[in-house]
């Protein structure tokens, strides 16, 4: 996403200093016209003051210790941007952190994905308004019209797209769900998936970008058989259901479609297998072992 980033805001006639762990990565943007560095101290050399330094990093250590790097090479009135998956308490202490050297610090949520760099990128950004306003023309080629928000203080952005991906996640798995049944219904072999993803976006109240992205999907591989149903989580979806706990507000439905996903890594889940093993134990029903050596099912049917 940070390498699409770059080539937006080059093509948007943008000056960037590009600089990755990974100096291929740093070449392929410096072919499009990016200056290219291979330390940190080189891209605070080439940077002129005041910076604006916009890390894509993976959320936690990673980008704490190239926060705590970049501190010791920026100047007061530097402004250093995190618009990476970050919990926006971590915002609010590295904010707090940077305060005494005089570098300002703004975080921001990004969404987009890989179709980031054709339409742009919806941003959320929380700090001082002020530093908001520094960057807003950075926002205005990053973004598409109205693509972008000002949302409040220190972590206010990041604390948005924490709930933005709550909501994807249920989103996600209400499609997925809708889709089971549709997929195992008696009126299976008269039904195109993939024509019903394109009916349902001409004006039903499920339409939907994501439904947009489905609808190809199923157009490529009709029955997904080339996707394993193995599903990771960024950490966003945990964080929204945590603070839903700590601010007592009920989600359920976010809260059903993260354990779905740690759900979709396991085979043979042990929750069930005690499910089955109850349902054989108070009422007879059939429960099945491995086949092993020509073994056949367990259990008697009451």
């Amino acid at each position: 996403m940070g390498m699409n980033m770059t080539w937006r805001l080059l093509r948007g006639g943008h000056q960037v200093i590009a600089y990755n762990r990974t100096w291929a990565k740093t070449a392929e943007v410096v072919e499009e016209g990016a200056v290219g560095a291979q330390s940190l101290q080189e891209l605070s050399q080439r940077l002129a003051p005041p910076r604006v330094v916009w890390m894509m990093l993976p959320a936690g250590e990673t980008t704490d210790q190239h926060a705590r790097a970049l501190a010791e090479l920026l100047s007061p009135g530097d402004l250093l941007i995190d618009g990476g998956n970050t919990h926006f308490e971590d915002d609010i202490r590295r904010a707090r952190e940077l305060e005494p050297r005089g570098i300002r610090y703004l975080d921001a949520g990004v969404s987009g994905g890989i179709w980031g760099l054709q339409v742009g990128y919806c941003i959320m950004i929380g700090g001082e308004e002020a530093d908001f306003r520094h960057v807003e023309p950075l926002l205005r080629t990053l973004a598409p019209p109205e693509g972008y928000l000002y949302c409040g203080p220190v972590g206010a952005g990041h604390f948005l797209k924490m709930v933005h991906n709550g909501i994807e996640y249920a989103l996600t798995e209400a499609y997925g769900e809708g889709f089971d049944l549709l997929h195992a219904s008696p009126y299976r072999e008269h039904l195109d998936l993939r024509k019903v993803a394109h009916l349902w976006n001409q004006g039903s109240v499920v339409r939907s970008w994501l439904l947009e992205l489905l609808g190809s999907a199923l157009a490529e591989d009709p029955d997904l058989s080339s996707v394993k149903g193995y599903v990771e989580d960024s950490g966003e979806g945990r964080w929204a259901v945590q603070q839903a706990v700590a601010s007592g507000v009920s989600a359920p439905v976010i809260a059903q479609a993260l354990f779905k996903r740690f759900q979709s890594r396991q085979e043979d889940v042990f929750s069930d297998r005690v499910i089955a093993a109850l349902r054989h134990a108070f009422g007879g029903h059939k429960a099945f072992t491995p086949q092993r050596s020509g073994a056949g099912e367990a259990g008697q049917e009451s």
